[in-house]
């Protein structure tokens, strides 16, 4: 079974996040609440998969991005968004994001990219 490591600021998009991801099947659920956090238990805990998001205090997603690809360039990392933030997404992508969710993201939608990012 795949761990996931979800890293948002907000509590409420955390809980959001790990309910659908509990509905689909992901049990191992492993929280940070900003970059500087998500890079820490991205190290301990190995996940298969990162859902990260851009805006946080501390250090943003795209900073954590960078620093994880660093760290593990395999790594598989889903970014997740605000609307209105497709320059930052497209940069993303490019430094490695296997893809991304815009929020409020719909559980088919997080099905999708959890399943692109563990194919790739």
């Amino acid at each position: 079974m795949s761990k996931i490591l979800i890293v948002d600021d907000s509590l409420f998009m955390r809980m959001l996040l790990k309910n659908v991801l509990h509905e689909l099947g992901y049990e191992t659920v492993v929280e940070a609440t900003n970059g500087l956090e998500a890079l820490s238990k991205f190290e301990d805990e190995k996940p298969d998969v990162v859902t990260l998001d851009i805006t946080m205090p501390e250090m943003d997603g795209i900073t954590a991005l960078e620093k994880i690809i660093s760290m593990n360039p395999e790594a598989k990392v889903i970014m997740v968004t605000a609307m209105g933030q497709q320059a930052l997404l497209i940069r993303a992508v490019s430094m490695g994001a296997s893809d991304f969710i815009v929020k409020p993201f719909s559980k088919d939608r997080v099905r999708e990219a959890l399943k692109k990012a563990l194919a790739g």
